[in-house]
């Protein structure tokens, strides 16, 4: 058992390269049992009390057998021992340095970012080894046309906030092209009452490159997240704890476009932290028809002159 163990780790460990996506919907302890549903993820450092770094992030995401028919899933990872759901989103992240009122290029702190992608995903179960593996294909724009300007100046405006004055210097438009593959293991279920898992996942394009390692722990009232019998729980509420280490090769919302070299100010490749790690944490209530979720994050610095960040958000979902 045990040498499975470690051999299961290490070919996770080389299997994978970064974990920078902010809002991962994937992860075993925001499963929805059914297979259709909506779901709004919301992220915000308002939730931290802070106004920098990763400032804000949302996903609409969408889940039904009809999005089988979408021809991008062709390229995606589908093992056939596998049974997957088909889903389909659209992703919106901006990122801000700490000074973000003040009209000047802040140096030695993060560039203004801002990125919108949709994106298609498969989710797959494997009942007999505890297995989830998902694979999603992201397309989008990072730069000025993913109007993060004006979605923060508005924010900021309507709530009294100061005006963010340094847009004009944010990374420049490029292509996003970014795939994700990503597998959990389950190692102990206790009565549905506390699992434990190990995870891995990789980022590869032009966004985020990168590989992570993790594991997270499930404690409270749930149903096997790990198997595809529909049992249709009345009702669970459990928390969660989830430390991820990552190993970081490109980070577009740092260092510019891939293409695209004319951002005014980006953080150069040796002052790029290559090894981060992030905590993230929370609690989910349940119903039949009904999901809510809040969360918590904390990741160290992920550049030389930067600092860590910390952030929170709310999960809300609905089946149908």
């Amino acid at each position: 058992m045990m040498k499975s163990l470690i051999c299961f780790s290490i070919m996770l460990f080389f299997c994978n390269a970064v974990f920078a996506q902010k809002l991962n919907h994937f992860a075993s302890f925001r499963t929805i049992e059914s297979d259709n549903y909506f779901r709004f993820n919301y992220d915000n450092d308002y939730f931290a009390a802070l106004d920098e770094n990763y400032t804000q992030g949302y996903n609409l995401e969408f889940v039904s057998p009809v999005l089988a028919k979408n021809p991008i899933l062709s390229l995606l990872v589908q093992p056939k021992a596998f049974q997957f759901k088909s889903g389909l989103a659209l992703e919106h992240i901006g990122y801000t340095p700490n000074d973000y009122h003040l009209p000047d290029i802040q140096f030695g702190d993060r560039p203004f970012a801002a990125a919108i992608m949709i994106e298609s995903s498969v989710l797959g179960i494997h009942n007999t080894k505890k297995i989830r593996m998902h694979s999603s294909l992201k397309f989008g724009l990072i730069g000025p046309g993913a109007f993060g300007k004006e979605m923060q100046v508005g924010i900021h405006n309507l709530t009294g906030n100061k005006t963010p004055r340094g847009w004009k210097h944010q990374i420049k438009n490029d292509i996003i092209i970014n795939y994700n593959l990503g597998i959990e293991k389950q190692l102990v279920n206790v009565s549905d009452v506390m699992s434990l898992q190990v995870q891995s996942h990789l980022n590869i394009g032009t966004l985020f490159t990168n590989v992570s390692v993790g594991t997270n722990v499930i404690i409270g009232k749930f149903q096997d997240f790990f198997t595809s019998e529909k049992r249709h729980a009345k009702f669970q509420i459990y928390t969660y704890i989830q430390p991820v280490f990552s190993a970081i090769a490109y980070d577009a919302t740092l260092q510019g476009g891939l293409f695209n070299r004319e951002s005014p100010y980006t953080i150069s490749s040796n002052a790029i932290k290559r090894f981060t790690a992030q905590y993230n944490y929370g609690f989910v209530i349940q119903t039949r028809t009904l999901f809510f979720e809040y969360t918590r994050s904390v990741i160290s610095k992920e550049f030389q002159t930067g600092t860590s960040a910390k952030w929170g958000g709310v999960r809300i979902g609905f089946t149908f």
